[in-house]
């Protein structure tokens, strides 16, 4: 399969199977978000551990997608591709099956480990095999199919867990990773393996990059948690990160080979398009994770309910997704950016001004604005980061730009985690302070409730209203901290907007030359 040459039946299937892995595997980054509940009430774990439920996953992951490059010139994409799609069928189903919290950590890192090779990818192969017109449709429709999974993850998870069971999450992956694998090893032919790269295989740079990175996510998932370098553990890992970080930069920079390609961030375009791709990944994975928080904490949903709620952001990327199809086409792919971050940003400022007595009307123009703004971010994101390089490094930079998406999510989560727990102190310990007996309403509110309550609680009724004073009291400050975090994702975007002047319209990609 050469660039720019027509593709026949066989080969078109192929390249939709990968596209369908990659999907798959995205998604399954928050399939479980809406019901981890569920899945710790299922293996009698704390909501600490069912946390490492995603963080394993994400671990994993973001080890293996710089290291999918290398692997891709090794094996080819061929055997690259179909044996992760195997091997991420063979653990979906051994995450089916755990019995504990330890089996299902270790299953969900065999998961992310795989399917991380998957993303990077397909990416890859579409601006290997495809010019002009032909590049910016395929690029849209891997675009849609990566910022759809995150958004439809909850969704899905929610109501397969309300409805069927948590299983269920792992098990439909069977039937479509084995389709997927077979397919692809019979019909995609993009290159030819490259077996002399075994004896170049840079042991110390792969063992670096391997602790840098997954002790950098373990600090960004786990920090928050444990009051950052007030814990021991934290610290540790503080070190082994900055230690790792220093050679594993090293040694990429000073290699005539380097496994992964660092130079790649000397392109002024696919640095910058890779930091909208961190960006994107804060807005992503952010609401993917606080919006579900404050429907259960906050408004009481279930799993059901969370996932018709973040429902709405998906319907609205497909039926955006002509729009986005025709503003790429006709305007300059800076100014659709430049849309597509406002409306991002504005989306998230909007979410932010609901109240605890928000319902699920009121999220749904906010959330549709969301919905669309995705593809306005990350359609001329793709072009812009790798569209201006030669064919021989996209490979490399389809990693790191994907890694990049990634990494904004982790740094994202983190500092959702500590801002929103800073905040909730600080709005809790305000509303304390004028929630007291001296108050009128304060006073009327529980005699009120306390009469209310009386015929039910007997001489307790009074206690029971204090309690109920009490939870209206974290009830307002979770959606006072909520806010206070979705203005700060919303400001991210709105900080990068004027970055958008400083890029170069990229070249068309029949122009860009190997």
């Amino acid at each position: 399969m050469q660039s720019g040459q027509r593709l026949d039946r066989r080969q078109w299937a192929g390249l939709a199977a990968m596209i369908a892995g990659m999907f798959i595997a995205i998604l399954d980054i928050q399939i479980v978000a809406a019901a981890l509940a569920d899945i710790q009430a299922g293996l009698s774990a704390s909501a600490d551990e069912g946390a490492w439920i995603q963080t394993s996953y994400l671990i994993a992951e973001v080890v293996m997608i710089p290291l999918s490059s290398w692997l891709s010139r090794l094996l080819s994409t061929r055997i690259l591709f179909a044996a992760s799609a195997l091997g991420f069928t063979l653990f979906s189903l051994a995450c089916a099956g755990a019995s504990s919290m330890e089996q299902m950590i270790l299953f969900r890192a065999g998961q992310g480990f795989f399917g991380g090779a998957m993303i990077p990818t397909v990416f890859a192969t579409v601006f290997l095999v495809f010019t002009g017109g032909q590049q910016a449709r395929m690029s849209m429709l891997i675009g849609i199919a990566a910022t759809m999974a995150p958004t439809i993850g909850p969704s899905l998870g929610g109501w397969l867990a309300a409805n069927y069971s948590w299983h269920l999450l792992f098990l439909v992956n069977i039937p479509m990773g084995l389709a997927i694998t077979a397919i692809v090893w019979m019909n995609v032919d993009v290159d030819r393996p490259d077996w002399s790269l075994r004896h170049t295989l840079d042991r110390q740079g792969v063992l670096a990059m391997a602790l840098f990175l997954g002790s950098l996510q373990y600090l960004l998932e786990e920090g928050s948690h444990w009051g950052w370098l007030e814990d021991e553990r934290i610290v540790w890992a503080s070190v082994i990160c900055a230690a790792s970080g220093a050679v594993f930069i090293v040694r990429m920079l000073t290699r005539c080979d380097p496994m992964v390609d660092l130079r790649a961030f000397a392109n002024s375009n696919f640095a910058l398009g890779s930091l909208f791709s961190f960006v994107l990944g804060i807005g992503l994975y952010g609401t993917s994770y606080l919006l579900p928080m404050f429907l259960a904490r906050v408004r009481g949903y279930d799993s059901l309910l969370i996932g018709e709620t973040m429902f709405i952001a998906g319907i609205s990327m497909v039926l955006g997704t002509p729009v986005a199809g025709w503003l790429m086409r006709h305007l300059d792919v800076r100014a659709v950016l430049g849309i597509g971050l406002t409306m991002f940003g504005v989306s998230l400022w909007w979410m932010g001004t609901l109240t605890s007595d928000s319902s699920f009307a009121d999220f749904i123009m906010p959330q549709a604005l969301r919905g669309a703004s995705v593809l306005f971010v990350m359609l001329p994101t793709n072009q812009i980061a790798l569209g201006r390089l030669p064919a021989h490094r996209v490979k490399n930079a389809s990693s790191l730009y994907n890694l990049m998406r990634n990494l904004g999510g982790a740094f994202g989560l983190a500092a959702i985690d500590t801002v929103a727990t800073w905040r909730l102190a600080n709005h809790q310990l305000h509303l304390r302070e004028q929630v007291t007996w001296s108050r009128s309403m304060t006073s009327a509110t529980i005699d009120r409730m306390a009469q209310i309550l009386a015929a039910e609680k007997g001489d307790d009724h009074y206690l029971a209203a204090l309690k109920y004073v009490a939870m209206q009291v974290e009830r307002q400050a979770l959606t006072l901290s909520c806010n206070d975090v979705l203005l700060l994702m919303g400001s991210c975007f709105m900080i990068t907007l004027p970055l958008v002047l400083l890029l170069s319209k990229p070249a068309r990609p029949a122009q860009v030359k190997a």
